[in-house]
């Protein structure tokens, strides 16, 4: 039955009243339930795309998965039914308009949302895609279009025809790509791979374009909007807004991170991030005037010369192709990379591709007191059952647990400068393990030399790290589980060995 017969016709226990819209799979129809005497939406498979087993099983997928779904920020689904190869679900009907919507009106009167009205509706879609993404569902395809904005003004999320039981079986359009490119993130749109984290990076992209009016990465093939959220650079929000609040700005950056793992890690956090935000505006609000758009348009470089690109924070898995700078003069020759350099990127890559997830403070603190106490009790115990002067030889072993105990905090906080303490207390405890156990302290005459080095090493390389921007939560994740191991092998072995000497 071609679509366009429908208005009139009877689905079920539904009378089709009119079309509301067609998205990229469906029909949307207003519909009448006489027992119930209440309109409800119909939304109807594309006839075309009936036939075809994959999206007949997304079809079915999202009826199931968002059914299941009770929330205030979450459209309501209520039935889903086929009838004369019509494949069919039935939601609540929403009394409102867009988001995609409001913001193009705002644009047309050449203004923006104001940043109450803004974080009033992230927060109201945060409250909502935190629920679903804890009852295992992520949206794939969150952008204004699918965000619903009712009479009383409480944003909902709709459309979660492309969502995906966390864990399950992809299901995809003939390879397709699911999603909105200009929304989408890179792993979403580069492998077809998402996850909570993927819903995170489309909503700092709406975020982004309530901000300024404008979306980051636009062009004229879908390619090269791929392309540009893979490599470019993010536009600053205050480069085309210098009055915009920093806190937000703050948000935007980390929830646009290329790496997930740099990301708001749930849609709680981002939550908790927004309110910090809103806490610390001022009473008064951002001009309302819609600001011309200035993206620098940049090449990406890798190497030292990416740090010439205005945003490199977010440029840390680019390649260097050669491309000119797009707009301006030739780009100069790129600079050398200097060896420490690429050892840091490339170690920066292996720390990567282990995943190291981050702790909590808490979990880091009870981590490192539950190392001195297991260090001690050893202490303890093999003095008791040897009846020798252990921590006479052995007390530098609570120097290495202090530098691990450090390290943890810093993977906790995710703050790279504790390395600087971390590795001065970690350099002491090896020349101070070395003389106690050995009895040497003659030796301090030269070893000196060494505290010197140890020194300079634990200061220089955080700083190292710090001119690199973006990576200075991976190296305190990598830092914080491999130092934490180091001291405490050095422990056991500065314990074993004063066993043997005292």
């Amino acid at each position: 039955m071609p679509s366009s017969t429908l208005e009139g016709t009877t689905l079920g226990k539904y009378r089709i009243v009119k079309a509301l819209g067609r998205g990229g799979m469906a029909q949307v129809y207003k519909a009448y339930h006489p027992q119930l005497d209440r309109y409800m939406a119909v939304k109807i498979l594309r006839s075309d795309l009936a036939e075809e087993d994959d999206f007949l099983a997304r079809f079915r997928h999202e009826a199931h998965a968002v059914s299941g779904l009770r929330h205030a920020n979450i459209v309501q689904v209520f039935d889903f039914d086929v009838q004369d190869d019509l494949y069919y679900m039935v939601m609540e009907l929403l009394e409102g308009d867009t988001l995609r919507a409001l913001l193009n009106d705002y644009r047309v009167h050449n203004q923006r949302m104001s940043l109450a009205e803004t974080i009033r509706i992230l927060t109201d879609v945060l409250s909502g895609l935190a629920y679903a993404h804890d009852e295992g569902i992520i949206h794939r395809d969150i952008k204004p279009a699918n965000i619903m904005l009712n009479k009383k003004g409480q944003a909902v999320l709709t459309d979660f025809g492309i969502a995906q039981i966390i864990g399950s079986t992809q299901h995809t359009a003939s390879g397709a790509l699911m999603g909105t490119l200009n929304y989408m993130a890179p792993e979403q749109g580069l492998k077809n791979q998402c996850d909570r984290r993927s819903d995170i990076y489309s909503l700092g992209i709406v975020l982004f374009e309530m901000l300024t009016g404008y979306t980051p990465f636009d062009a004229d093939t879908p390619l090269a909007i791929l392309m540009k959220h893979l490599n470019d650079p993010l536009p600053l929000p205050t480069e085309i807004d210098p009055s915009l609040p920093p806190e937000l700005e703050k948000i935007v950056l980390k929830a646009l991170a290329k790496d997930p793992d740099d990301r708001y890690q749930s849609a709680e956090e981002m939550a908790e991030a927004l309110q910090r935000a809103a806490a610390q505006l001022t009473t008064g609000d951002q001009p309302t005037a819609l600001p011309p758009v200035k993206f620098p348009q940049q090449a990406v470089f890798s190497g030292a010369s990416r740090r010439r690109i205005t945003d490199h924070r977010f440029a840390e898995a680019d390649t260097d192709a050669g491309i000119k700078l797009t707009g301006g003069s030739p780009s100069p020759d790129p600079e050398p990379v200097s060896p420490l350099d690429g050892l840091i990127s490339s170690l920066t890559a292996t720390f990567r591709k282990w995943r190291i997830h981050r702790i909590s403070i808490p979990s880091a603190v009870f981590g490192g007191l539950t190392l001195f106490l297991l260090a001690n009790m050893s202490i303890i115990m093999f003095t008791i059952f040897s009846g020798r002067s252990i921590m006479a030889h052995a007390w530098p072993v609570e120097l290495f647990l202090l530098a691990g105990l450090l390290a943890l905090i810093g993977w906790g906080i995710e703050i790279h400068w504790l390395m600087i303490p971390s590795g001065i207390v970690f350099g002491n405890a090896l020349l101070l393990a070395y003389c106690s156990i050995t009895g040497r302290w003659q030796d301090w005459a030269f070893l000196w030399v060494f505290e010197v080095l140890a020194l300079w090493v634990s200061i220089f390389i955080p700083i190292r790290i710090h001119r690199i921007e973006g990576i200075q939560s991976v190296w305190t994740r990598a830092f914080g589980l491999g130092f934490t191991l180091v001291c405490m092998l050095l422990s056991s072995i500065t314990i074993y060995l004063a066993f043997l000497f005292a």
